[in-house]
This record gives structure tokens, C-alpha cells and sequence, in this order.
């Protein structure tokens, strides 16, 4: 079977982040007060090929820690969902 895959990355807590830190600095300025806490991360989106939903869980888990993320630094958060079905709401 096949199973989409959509990993959510982001900096861990106490990590700086200065992409964010700007972007959050810049918001007053285009009138958008009251903006707080804002990050920045990265999304991959991938398919691949498993037998069941765990092994594609399994597997794409295993990809993250390996190769697609800094376990030092980040964070990710994998959602896996049967090919064709969407991995986030309204997409």
C-alpha cells in the first residue's frame, strides 16, 4: 500500500530562532498586532510504500531521525494517512 507522509519540523524549545524572531519584530510594523510566539520550521511530504499504516509510521519515523531532522535542534511531528486522503484538513 501506499501512505502519504507529512513531517512537521521545528526548532526545539530554548533553541533561537532568529528567522522567527524577525518575522515577529517585522508584524507591528505591517499592523498586525498581538502576534506572539512565532516560528519557523520546515515541511516534507513524501509517499512510500508499506505494508500497513504502522510500518509506514514505522518507517517514516525512522526516516526523520536518520536523515530528515537534527535530533539535537528539532522536533517532528509525522502524519501518516492512506494515499489519496488528505494530511490536512481543507488540503
Amino acid at each position: 500500500m501506499k501512505f502519504d507522509v507529512l513531517v512537521d519540523v521545528r526548532l526545539r524549545g530554548g533553541i533561537a530562532d532568529p528567522a522567527g524572531a524577525t518575522i515577529e519584530r517585522a508584524l507591528p510594523a505591517l499592523g498586525y498586532d498581538g502576534v506572539a510566539g512565532v516560528t519557523v520550521g520546515k515541511t516534507v511530504r513524501f509517499t512510500i510504500e508499506a505494508a500497513d499504516e504502522a510500518e509506514a509510521s514505522s518507517r517514516s519515523e525512522d526516516l526523520c531521525a536518520s536523515f530528515l531532522t537534527n535530533p539535537v535542534i528539532e522536533d517532528a511531528t509525522v502524519t501518516v494517512n492512506p494515499a489519496g486522503e488528505s494530511a490536512e484538513a481543507g488540503a
